[in-house]
């Protein structure tokens, strides 16, 4: 079920939701900032999303500060998932923005896989070789856009 931003309001989100209390969550984590809880459709076993309490539909909407702070809290339970007893191996960071990078609820959150060797969870690439000119040439393209103001 893909939710888009555009067809609710933010009041409506499923995640502000329970940022508001509204709906059920098995919390880890809240801040004022940001909380963190068991994801309802878990890929693997202590599957966690972390998410902010301000509602943003994407990266283009969160800040920087609060993308920061997404991601150290997610680093933190990273480690805390290879301390719980829960199988980890590794663990993956995963934060999809838009549709077509696989967003189904458009509201930014952190996803905090924990990974185990057979867990059936993978990403699939067809990963290209270019060469040192397309790679310059792209690196440069991406310069310019970050040294330009928001």
């Amino acid at each position: 079920m893909v939710i888009r931003e555009g067809a609710q309001a933010a009041a409506d989100c499923a995640f502000c939701q329970i940022v508001a209390g509204r709906l059920e969550s098995s919390q880890v984590h809240a801040d004022q900032d940001v909380i963190a809880f068991m994801d309802i459709r878990p890929a693997t076993a202590g599957h966690l999303l972390v998410v902010p309490r301000t509602h943003a539909a994407g990266l283009t909407e969160l800040s920087a500060e609060l993308g920061e702070r997404m991601f150290a809290v997610g680093h933190r339970l990273a480690l805390a998932l290879r301390q719980s007893g829960v199988p980890c191996e590794g663990v993956n960071l995963f934060l999809a923005d838009g549709e077509v990078a696989g967003q189904e609820v458009f509201h930014v959150h952190l996803h905090v896989l924990p990974r185990s060797s057979g867990d059936g969870f993978g990403l699939r690439a067809s990963f290209r070789s270019p060469g040192r000119a397309e790679l310059d040439a792209t690196a440069g393209r991406i310069r310019q856009a970050a040294a330009s103001p928001r």
